[in-house]
């Protein structure tokens, strides 16, 4: 009896402990929102970091990735973070520019000399300062990750100078930074939605577009506009952020597991980022129009003059930020 009753009080104790471990650590599953499709760069370097989260809290915190804009627009989706409704996101910077306008400073055309020199930037003091800043607007910039370089691209003139952009359309995005791109250089910018790029180029509404490898690879402009040019004028990061309202929930241990994540994520995501830039440029040079033009230093130097006046109106009151970025060797 003694026996039975021993027993049934170890059964109980440890029914009672393993309860008690069950209610101090329910499991969580939160959501990230991700405008891209499911196979895409960005896409693949959230569910990266959804994975190392939930294998280094061993499962307490599950990260479900909803792409392909599920769950709204980039601005929508910064929106729903500051009110703590979505947990986290991965957006383009220009969104949060408003919060932390120094980032304008960061995406400046023709500003750095290559990807080294950017990675160099945004991991650095310069980057990390630009995303404690957005903490006061209830967002928690997490890490930066990869969306390539943007080029030009023409249906019938090839660039090969600065001085080749004078008089020609250009399809750019609607910004008043990217349209005056092509202004500073002489050429006509006209905003068009993404959609309506191939057509007007096979039409000769425009006489070319930029973009990076793979948008000029998966949109099929290559079979229009043959000159491929790599001016790599901008460089634009894109970013995951997490809700502050909900970052500030968590038990600091958990905050550093998801900080950490996010840094150890980025290099997965830079990885898959150069796959998919290989596997595009492959494809486009198996076409016999496409020609890929690569521009002298001497010529980028060029580029990069004509910026001049744009770099001093939109890096205005961030001229010490855009000498750091220039001196970052």
């Amino acid at each position: 009896m003694k026996r039975i009753s021993v027993f049934a009080l170890v059964l109980f104790v440890f029914a009672l402990t393993a309860g008690s471990s069950a209610m101090a650590a329910p499991t969580m599953t939160m959501r990230l929102a991700e405008v891209h499709a499911p196979d895409y760069p960005t896409t693949l370097g959230n569910l990266e970091f959804a994975r190392l989260v939930e294998e280094r809290t061993n499962g307490r915190i599950k990260i479900e990735v909803y792409p392909g804009g599920q769950l709204g627009d980039e601005t929508a989706v910064v929106q729903e973070l500051v009110l703590g409704t979505i947990e986290f996101g991965r957006v383009s910077v220009s969104p949060v520019t408003g919060f932390s306008p120094g980032i304008n400073a960061i995406i400046l055309p023709f500003l750095y000399r290559d990807s080294d020199h950017m990675w160099k930037v945004v991991n650095g003091p310069i980057g990390d300062k630009l995303l404690g800043e957005l903490e006061s607007a209830g967002l928690v910039g997490l890490t930066w990750y990869d969306a390539g370089a943007r080029s030009f691209y023409t249906t019938k003139t090839p660039i090969r100078t600065a001085a080749d952009i004078a008089g020609l359309k250009f399809r750019m995005q609607d910004s008043r930074l990217m349209m005056g791109i092509v202004t500073a250089l002489g050429g006509n910018p006209i905003s068009m939605p993404t959609g309506d790029t191939y057509s007007a180029m096979q039409t000769g509404v425009v006489d070319g577009a930029e973009n990076n490898v793979p948008s000029y690879h998966s949109f099929g402009h290559y079979e229009v506009a043959p000159y491929f040019t790599f001016t790599e004028h901008s460089r634009v990061p894109e970013l995951l952020m997490m809700s502050k309202q909900v970052m500030d929930r968590l038990p600091a241990a958990d905050q550093a597991i998801i900080k950490q994540a996010a840094r150890d994520s980025q290099a997965y995501q830079i990885d898959r980022w150069a796959e998919r830039e290989v596997r595009s440029l492959e494809h486009v040079q198996q076409s016999p129009n496409v020609t890929l033009i690569r521009i002298s230093p001497e010529e980028w130097a060029k580029f990069s003059a004509a910026m001049e006046p744009l770099h001093a109106e939109f890096g205005k009151g961030f001229e010490d930020i855009i000498e750091q970025i220039k001196n970052t060797q």
